[in-house]
């Protein structure tokens, strides 16, 4: 049985684990890294798939952005699962979670970089990035978004920049 829930300080050790597993070291060299480093992800937005017994086996974290002219959106990633519980859904299951708690919370669209095929049956697709470019290199082919608002990124056009909440300042709130 697994459960997803809003991901936890105590959560921190395993997910970098897992994501060094899933990504390898090299992970932090990647454009949507630039966009995310020094920030934390956006309220109420970062997930954890955990086991029976409460060891993290899945995370996805979704972060607050600007997408050129359509302004707020949301960066997904990284989205992994443990090699161990792979095709069991669980990449699915948080997916479709985060999607729905993003679309909850008013959010207007949501983008990507990831493989296509695997996030086109969420119903991301390039069509609305076309215009929209990142600080660095990327497939254009993994660039993808998502409106939960219809007409969100209708016309978008120009930089995606990390816009949220600073970890310096998360950390005195705390």
């Amino acid at each position: 049985m697994i459960q997803i829930r809003s991901e936890t300080a105590a959560d921190m050790p395993a997910r970098e684990r897992l994501l060094d597993r899933a990504f390898g070291k090299t992970r932090r060299r990647k454009t949507s890294e630039r966009i995310r480093e020094g920030r934390v992800p956006s309220h109420g937005l970062a997930f954890s798939a955990v086991d029976a017994k409460g060891k993290l086996v899945g995370t996805l974290r979704l972060w607050d952005v600007v997408a050129g002219s359509a302004g707020a959106a949301l960066l997904l990633g990284p989205l992994a699962v443990d090699c161990k519980h792979q095709n069991k859904g669980i990449g699915a299951a948080l997916m479709r979670h985060a999607l729905a708690e993003a679309k909850r919370l008013g959010h207007a669209a949501i983008i990507l970089v990831g493989d296509a095929p695997y996030y086109a049956r969420f119903g991301f697709s390039g069509g609305p990035m076309a215009d929209l470019h990142l600080p660095g290199p990327v497939d254009r082919a993994r660039f993808l978004g998502i409106e939960l608002i219809p007409g969100a990124l209708d016309g978008a056009e120009g930089l995606v920049a990390g816009c949220g909440r600073l970890e310096a300042d998360h950390r005195q709130a705390a």
